[in-house]
């Protein structure tokens, strides 16, 4: 569903499947923000003081992310879903429904996700492709940034 569409030189064409690719890496942010929390809460052994530290800034970043995509999603005219229905359909990151998983296993299911999501990301960045729309871009590329540096980080934890 679109609403007020701004004048700001983006290509029309291309505004509304910019949008909708904002729309999944929008959901996949958010199931990945409260997957990274819910093992903030639960985590335990002996690498718990650091990885309990380590979710906490990854689930503050990524509820800063989850703002500034779905804002860039009204920026270019559309509605943000905000669902968790919506987010379910639309994500190709899961939730982790166990509720005991060991911080090994933790590591290894966040590592996979920031994968998808970098991936994700990199399949929205060919939409903007003469789409006048450097706003989507430079969000997108401080995505894959944080996202690379995340997945770098967890799997050094494995080694």
């Amino acid at each position: 569903m679109s609403t007020t569409v701004l004048n700001t030189g983006i290509n029309e064409d291309k505004r509304n499947e910019i949008a909708n690719g904002l729309k999944k890496v929008l959901a996949e942010t958010y199931t990945l923000y409260l997957k990274t929390h819910k093992y903030h809460w639960n985590v335990t052994g002996p690498m718990f003081q650091s990885l309990h530290l380590m979710f906490e800034e990854h689930y503050m970043a990524l509820a800063t992310a989850v703002d500034e995509i779905a804002e860039r999603v009204r920026v270019l005219g559309e509605l943000a879903p905000g669902s968790y229905a919506e987010f379910t359909e639309l994500s190709s990151v899961k939730e982790d429904p166990s509720m005991g998983a060991a911080a090994q296993d933790m590591i290894k299911t966040l590592l996979s996700d920031h994968e998808q999501i970098t991936r994700t990301v990199k399949d929205v960045l060919p939409l903007l492709e003469d789409a006048n729309d450097e706003g989507t871009n430079s969000l997108l590329g401080a995505r894959i940034e944080f996202h690379e540096k995340t997945a770098w980080m967890l799997k050094s934890l494995l080694h």
